[in-house]
């Protein structure tokens, strides 16, 4: 005979059963409550001159070691007419003007990078974590102060923000790496538990994004320290409860290609909230319709398996300088055209979320933010903009991207004009 349930005995079942809210760490709610509906950016976050305080020299500018006409990893140059502080270069312009860049590590870098954000309507960033950086003292010292200039950044001007960790260079057995910098930053930046936060969530969870998941490319790390990392950021009671993000190949799906052929890949992703499919560099104007098939059975499997999906877009690719011997601008831009054929095809599979590559990357050509129209002459190309595109014309079209996304404006397969 069953007995009924009294009231204390189901107050007592819900504390045993279930984990207390009050271990946890993390704020119960955020003002970005869902990545749905929204349009987020990469944000590499990693540039570096000699004279910032990183003592990181040259850090993603110069190549072997040097950086001047001839040497350097960038493909496009940043305008750089509004930055508080910039510094000056090896570089000439071709009035003969001394050219100068930003640096990441500057606060008034990130303010201003947010500040564009809320301008044009660009919803919040991904900031970028590598794992290899968080192993050397001078690399987690740089990433840490951007990530918490960030922060600042993203509640002042109310934009959304989560942290990336990027699994280029982990190795097996390197999960504790990623849970003890995980702690570090909950306790340390109060990254998900400011008042009147702005970090993103996603299913009532903070999200933390996990980028590099069942690539074939001979990484030196297995689902299984992929396995352990996640189960501690969903179950840990304080740390954990998070919601997961999984940076995953082109042909995750289809096991093949890019991909790892082991079918324990997509036991893994069943168990995310969120597959991000890596896009970038995979194709052009031209061969688009053949990969938006692949993205509309994407969608259809993440459904079927009720996980979220969030494709990638980016404006266009180029790394000429950081690897010579590749033709230079891989992937034009052809005026935007190219990003809002990605955008525009996206949406009309029915894609609830955007992830564009990237806001801040001038080294692989996909920076969405303000580019010089008078880079530097001489020995090293770069990529400018069309003469009748203006430097922040990708900001723009950002913004516009995801005011359409969530159908503030009519949907548009022609690229929108300001």
């Amino acid at each position: 005979m069953s007995r009924p349930i009294t009231k204390l005995f189901f107050l007592s079942f819900l504390f045993f059963a279930a984990p207390s809210f009050s271990q946890s760490k993390h704020a119960r709610t955020s003002l970005y409550k869902s990545y749905k509906g929204l349009v987020m950016a990469g944000y590499q976050g990693w540039f570096n001159t000699p004279t910032d305080g990183a003592n990181r020299g040259w850090t993603h500018f110069a190549l072997g070691g040097k950086f001047e006409p001839g040497f350097t990893k960038v493909d496009m140059w940043p305008d750089v007419s509004e930055y508080a502080k910039t510094y000056q270069t090896p570089f000439l312009d071709k009035e003969g003007r001394q050219a100068s860049v930003f640096s990441s590590h500057d606060r008034s870098t990130t303010d201003l990078h947010f500040k564009w954000m809320k301008d044009y309507g660009i919803d919040g960033v991904f900031m970028q974590r590598f794992v290899s950086n968080l192993k050397e003292r001078k690399s987690r010292f740089h990433i840490t102060r951007v990530l918490g200039n960030a922060l600042d950044a993203a509640q002042t001007n109310k934009r959304a923000i989560s942290v990336m960790y990027d699994f280029s260079g982990m190795r097996e057995g390197d999960e504790e790496v990623v849970i003890n910098d995980w702690k570090n930053l909950v306790d340390s930046l109060k990254l998900t538990g400011r008042p009147n936060q702005t970090y993103l969530y996603h299913n009532g969870k903070p999200l933390v994004a996990l980028w590099g998941v069942g690539f074939n490319d001979g990484r030196r790390y297995t689902l299984v320290t992929i396995k352990k990392i996640i189960d501690f950021l969903q179950h840990d009671p304080v740390y954990g409860n998070c919601a997961i993000l999984l940076g995953v190949p082109t042909h995750w799906r289809e096991l093949n290609a890019d991909a790892i052929s082991d079918p324990e890949l997509l036991e893994v992703c069943k168990h995310a909230d969120i597959i991000h499919p890596w896009l970038v560099g995979r194709y052009n104007e031209r061969s688009y319709p053949r990969f938006q098939a692949g993205i509309k059975a994407d969608l259809e499997w993440c459904k079927l398996n009720k996980v979220d999906y969030v494709p990638v877009v980016f404006p266009g690719f180029s790394w000429h300088n950081m690897k010579p011997a590749s033709p230079f601008n891989q992937t034009p831009r052809n005026r935007g055209n190219f990003f809002w054929q990605q955008v525009a095809g996206c949406i009309s599979l029915g894609a609830e979320m955007i992830y564009v590559a990237m806001f801040d990357e001038i080294d692989e050509g996909t920076a969405i933010f303000k580019i010089s129209k008078n880079p530097p002459a001489g020995a090293s190309s770069f990529v400018t903009f069309e003469d009748d595109v203006p430097p922040d014309h990708y900001l723009f079209l950002a913004g516009y991207a995801a005011r359409m996304l969530r159908k503030e404006v009519p949907f548009t397969a022609t690229m929108p004009k300001k």
